[in-house]
């Protein structure tokens, strides 16, 4: 008895599938590609390059996502001759075909993907308040210089103020789902972004503010890439002439890497999704080790100065711990962060205590064991505010806790990811600011790691007597 067939298709000696019939051409569509185009189902791609390679007849499964279904299907691949004996192309034939309903993903997990692939394609990340105003921003990218300093320039005002979007005229900010995803352009770029907002707070999305980060589409090639006149030609700076050229295809990288991992291009085998995971992490140790030797060169250097502000240590604190909430649940540690309303004014610049408790609480989770907690706790004595950040990991000899602000100090420790960098830069940080930054452990008993800062005093309101009465804000208890 023949093989009854349910579709044939064709594909070139280039790989491209010339034919098809249904449901083959329309799963052609949904995984983005056309009739003419590159075999655009990724498992179906492989048997295919595989059977022009070796000119081998291959007989099949095959699985793939068309956004709403899973399909499992059955293909004959046979190879096609030319002339001359080359493989000219091979004649598809699908034997069966199978549809299932997808599973429904969970929302929360989904999100967390969507974030993580967006942080690692970004080129600007920008802290914003619950009404989109810009809280502070950063950026990796030389074309959006121009944007980080009119953002610098205007905090507290919507950062939609700053860019355009083509075709778009209703006021703004909209919802920040309706700007999620959104597509903008930047004065003093030749590319066009992407926007992707990142809601933080519980239960309601937002209610703590948001991450923005733009990612261009398209990378930034050397020739575009100016560095200016300050440019040392004998002597280039890392985290200024070379970071940005590094930083752009190892984001890339990563970013493809997770959507490898993470299998949203379609199903895969479960050992290739672990080397994409290897890969990721390999680009995220290169990505922290480049910032690690940036921050390294700035702290280093003769002129480096802190930008001191009154902040609040507390809210430093919340937020540190919600940027490493994901992390620390995923090792199984809990962060107990400084509660909602409790705060401890100090003189110190906010993104510069963010930067130390970023390294401090990444630090503790890093080397907790499993279902242990973290502790982030504020206190002042006298004109010292501080913030200490306490485990139950094993914990530091005597001996070796001043060795642990060494430059490239890793007491032994191998293979964990670290450049033994972070607390040296911390600790100049922290000096910088007129502070410090110290350790008290023992052996089994965790490490309880305080950055002191001047302490700032409380402002209270006082009007002055008179027609002409102002407001006046005074130090509590003058």
């Amino acid at each position: 008895m023949g093989t009854r067939y349910l579709a044939h298709g064709m594909v070139d000696a280039e790989g491209l599938l010339t034919a098809a019939d249904e449901p083959l051409a329309g799963l052609q569509h949904a995984c983005g590609g056309d009739i003419g185009g590159t075999v655009a189902i990724p498992e179906l791609l492989a048997l295919v390059t595989k059977a022009q390679r070796y000119g081998l007849r291959l007989a099949r499964q095959f699985c793939a996502i068309d956004g709403e279904e899973r399909i499992t299907a059955w293909v004959e691949i046979e190879p096609t001759t030319a002339t001359d004996g080359s493989v000219a192309g091979c004649e598809l034939a699908i034997v069966s075909w199978q549809t299932e309903e997808m599973p429904r993903e969970d929302e929360v997990e989904a999100a967390r993907r969507r974030s993580e692939i967006a942080r690692n394609l970004s080129d600007l990340a920008a802290r914003l308040d619950p009404d989109q105003n810009v809280l502070s921003v950063e950026v990796d990218a030389p074309d959006l210089t121009r944007l980080e300093l009119a953002m610098q320039g205007g905090t507290g005002r919507p950062w939609t103020d700053f860019v355009d979007f083509p075709g778009n005229t209703h006021l703004q900010p909209l919802h920040w789902r309706l700007l999620d995803g959104a597509e903008c352009t930047v004065e003093g770029s030749k590319r066009s972004w992407t926007a992707h907002l990142e809601p933080l707070g519980q239960p309601e999305p937002g209610s703590a503010g948001f991450v923005l980060h733009l990612s261009a589409n398209k990378p930034l090639g050397f020739h575009e890439f100016d560095l200016g006149e300050t440019k040392t030609p004998d002597a280039p700076s890392l985290g200024r002439d070379i970071s940005p050229v590094l930083r752009q295809p190892i984001n890339r990288i990563i970013a493809n890497a997770e959507t490898i991992r993470t299998k949203l291009a379609g199903p895969l085998a479960e050992e290739y999704s672990d080397y994409a995971a290897d890969i990721a992490s390999a680009g995220q140790h290169l990505l922290s080790l480049i910032d690690d030797l940036s921050d390294l060169e700035i702290v280093e250097s003769e002129d480096f100065v802190t930008a001191p502000d009154r902040i609040d240590l507390g809210d430093v604190a919340r937020q540190a711990c919600g940027i490493l909430g994901v992390r620390a649940r995923e090792k199984g540690t809990t962060l107990v962060p400084p509660v909602k309303g409790e705060g401890q004014l100090a003189i110190a610049e906010f993104r510069r205590v963010l930067q130390i408790l970023i390294n401090l609480i990444n630090n503790a989770i890093r080397y907790s064991p499993e279902g242990s907690q973290v502790w982030i706790r504020l206190d002042r004595i006298g004109q010292r505010a501080m913030i200490t950040v306490a485990d139950q990991g094993h914990g530091i000899p005597e001996d070796q806790q001043e060795k642990v602000f060494e430059k490239f100090e890793r007491l032994g420790r191998s293979g964990d990811g670290g450049s033994g960098l972070g607390l040296y830069i911390s600790r100049r940080i922290a000096r910088a600011m007129d502070g410090d930054l110290t350790v008290e452990s023992a052996p089994g008993q965790g490490a309880r790691f305080t950055l002191s800062v001047p302490a700032a005093e409380e402002l209270r309101s006082r009007p002055r007597e008179g027609p002409d009465a102002t407001i006046v804000e005074v130090p509590e208890g003058k």
